[in-house]
């Protein structure tokens, strides 16, 4: 147990960005789980959708620090071309 005023409010702080940082990977893994329904169903317009709504959750979640930035980069780019590949 924290014996310091500052460890007390650093415990706080943890319990605290813990929560948002599940909430931003939930929020990304669903945009993601979005993008790859929409390619299994064969619906590239849904999936462009998604992807489009999938991007910035994931750019963003970078830029937090919830996910390297170059996870999310790759991310991205993988959909991204999965989604192109359906049109071919």
């Amino acid at each position: 147990m924290a014996n310091t005023s500052s460890a007390k409010k650093a415990a706080r702080q943890m319990i605290r960005r813990t929560e948002i940082n599940k909430a931003r990977r939930t929020r990304v893994k669903s945009g993601v789980r979005a993008v790859e329904e929409a390619i299994k169903a064969g619906d590239q317009s849904k999936a462009l959708a998604a992807l489009a709504a999938a991007e910035p959750t994931l750019v963003r979640s970078a830029q937090k620090g919830t996910m390297h930035k170059k996870t999310a980069s790759r991310k991205v780019s993988r959909l991204t071309q999965r989604v192109k590949a359906m049109s071919a």
